[in-house]
């Protein structure tokens, strides 16, 4: 279902649908030759935020990119779906790499979910990412990953139920 915008936020609709197809066209096709054109698609000073980063600029924007190509095996996004409403979109997506340091025949997927604000030239000048780092990345690794599945289960309710009911017919 496509809510329609009022009449007056119609252009800012569809300046924000043109640049989303162009950033996902970026994203999917993205590659090192690609980060010399990000100014084509983010605010000089846009302001880009994910698990790991907190950055300003477009250089620092590339840089994590470029960090991302430097350290990762094949890293490709897919974008799976997305919303645009007014001057914001969300993103959802997936991320395929390989690991060049653990398991680098396995190829590992991130779900995760965007969302980016455009400025009045229909530039990104907010990107925050939104992925579990914890679930996605850190129970997939050698040691941490055990400590980060047996956190998980003590927090979630399936398992405080569980030994709530089994405390109970203890007693």
């Amino acid at each position: 279902m496509q809510i329609s915008p009022p009449l007056a936020d119609r252009g800012t609709q569809a300046r924000s649908e043109a640049a989303t197809q162009r950033l996902i066209a970026l994203y999917e096709q993205l590659s090192p030759a690609h980060l010399a054109t990000l100014d084509a698609h983010y605010a000089l000073n846009a302001h880009f935020r994910d698990p790991f980063n907190d950055v300003r600029g477009v250089p620092a924007i590339a840089q994590i990119f470029a960090h991302m190509f430097a350290t990762l095996d094949q890293p490709r996004f897919t974008v799976t779906q997305h919303i645009v409403q007014g001057d914001q979109a969300f993103l959802g997506w997936e991320f395929r790499f390989r690991m060049r340091r653990w398991r680098p025949r396995v190829e590992q997927c991130i779900h995760g979910a965007t969302l980016v604000r455009f400025d009045a030239e229909g530039r990104v000048a907010l990107h925050r990412d939104y992925w579990d780092a914890a679930q996605e990345l850190y129970e997939k690794l050698p040691v941490l990953g055990g400590l980060m599945r047996w956190l998980r289960r003590s927090a979630s309710a399936t398992a405080t139920r569980a030994n709530g009911d089994a405390q109970r017919q203890r007693v």
